[in-house]
């Protein structure tokens, strides 16, 4: 819940200008509701696409202060973000409807970044990977194969977001090893081959080179980093291991 619509307009004229042709790396800029429709329109013309932070997964109806998947079709919106852990921990959103707002996206041909991750006690008390489990199979459920591919996991441990705390790469790398091998026992090898995992959690330009060097970490889940100019940092650390 960042930047005014005329704020975020001014951002992604400066983003279209430094990056704008970047065709190395996706970039994905995720503006507020209110935003999406001019964001989108100044970033027409090039590479970065655009996604909204948050769906409802009803096509319509008595759902005051929602927007649907079906309502994006007019703008030029590609991605969704689903389950992030604030929608979990704040707004009290539970796996069952992840995977409905998962099934609704992909209805539409969108996709969706599905967020899991487990809090600071969840880690210290050893459920790291039992809360991830969980998460991922109701996340999914439902769903085959070909529509898991479509899906883009984003690992964002809780108690690193915000916080300036950032999981070491090892750390990070050993959790998302765990959730392709998950991937792959729920599906198949191809699948969690194919299958894209973002890291999220307190990215900066100072510590992404150590993360995205990572065999199983394919990009980042950017939080307060990318709504600064140094953005453009993070895409250029990407960009290298692209």
């Amino acid at each position: 819940m960042n930047k005014s619509p005329n704020e975020a307009r001014m951002f992604a004229g400066f983003l279209a200008s430094s990056i704008g042709n970047e065709k190395a790396v996706d970039v994905v800029v995720f503006p507020t509701s209110l935003s999406v429709a001019g964001v989108a329109d100044i970033l027409k013309d090039t590479s970065i696409k655009v996604g909204v932070q948050n769906v409802y997964p009803a096509d319509s109806g008595a759902f005051t202060g929602e927007i649907s998947v079906p309502m994006l079709s007019d703008l030029a919106v590609e991605y969704v973000l689903v389950g992030h852990s604030e929608r979990r921990h704040i707004f009290g959103e539970t796996s069952e409807m992840t995977n409905e707002k998962i099934k609704a996206v992909l209805r539409e041909g969108l996709v969706p970044i599905f967020c899991v991750g487990e809090t600071l006690q969840e880690r210290e008390s050893g459920r790291t990977e039992q809360v991830l489990e969980e998460q991922i199979r109701k996340g999914l459920a439902g769903l085959d194969k070909s529509e898991v591919e479509q899906v883009i996991i984003a690992y964002e441990p809780v108690w690193a977001i915000g916080t300036g705390v950032v999981a070491t790469p090892e750390q990070a790398e050993a959790t998302m090893k765990y959730i392709r091998s998950l991937l792959s026992s729920l599906y198949e090898c191809s699948v969690a081959e194919r299958t894209r995992i973002l890291y999220g959690g307190s990215i900066k330009p100072d510590n992404f080179d150590s993360l995205i060097a990572m065999e199983n970490i394919d990009g980042g889940l950017v939080g307060g980093a990318s709504l600064q100019e140094s953005f453009v940092q993070l895409v250029a650390i990407a960009k290298i291991y692209a």
